[in-house]
C-alpha cells in the first residue's frame, strides 16, 4: 500500500472542486486559465487538509492567544475634514460613476 494512500486514510483529504476555484478567483477578480485553476485546486485543497488535521489537534487545555508580545494598537480619532468645493468636485469627475456628492463603487460581493 502507498504512503499516500494511507495518509489520506488517516487525514482525508478535503478536495476542492476546480468550479470552487474558478468562483474564488472571479470573488478576487482573478483570470485564471484551466492549468492554473486545476494547479490552485490541488494546492488549496493541500492547505484546507492541513488546516483540517490541525482541527483533530487537542487545545482544551491551552490559553486562548490572540498575539503574545503585549503590544496594543494605537488608533487616531477620524475627523471629519472638509474639502474645497472645487477641489471636490475635481476629485468626483475623475471618478467613473458618480452618485450625488458620493464615488458609486462596484459591489464586491452579489
Amino acid at each position: 500500500m502507498a504512503w499516500g494512500h494511507i495518509l489520506d486514510t488517516i487525514y482525508p483529504i478535503m478536495k476542492l472542486s476546480t468550479a470552487a476555484v474558478k468562483k474564488i478567483a472571479e470573488l478576487a477578480r482573478l483570470a485564471l486559465d484551466s492549468k492554473e485553476t486545476t494547479l490552485y485546486a490541488g494546492q488549496m485543497s493541500d492547505v484546507l487538509a492541513y488546516f483540517e488535521k490541525l482541527n483533530k489537534v487537542d487545545t482544551k487545555d491551552i490559553e486562548v492567544t490572540a498575539q503574545v508580545t503585549g503590544l496594543e494598537n494605537i488608533t487616531r480619532i477620524d475627523k471629519d475634514k472638509n474639502c474645497d468645493a472645487k477641489i471636490q468636485k475635481s476629485l468626483l469627475e475623475q471618478a467613473p460613476e458618480r452618485d450625488g456628492g458620493l464615488v458609486k463603487a462596484k459591489s464586491v460581493f452579489n
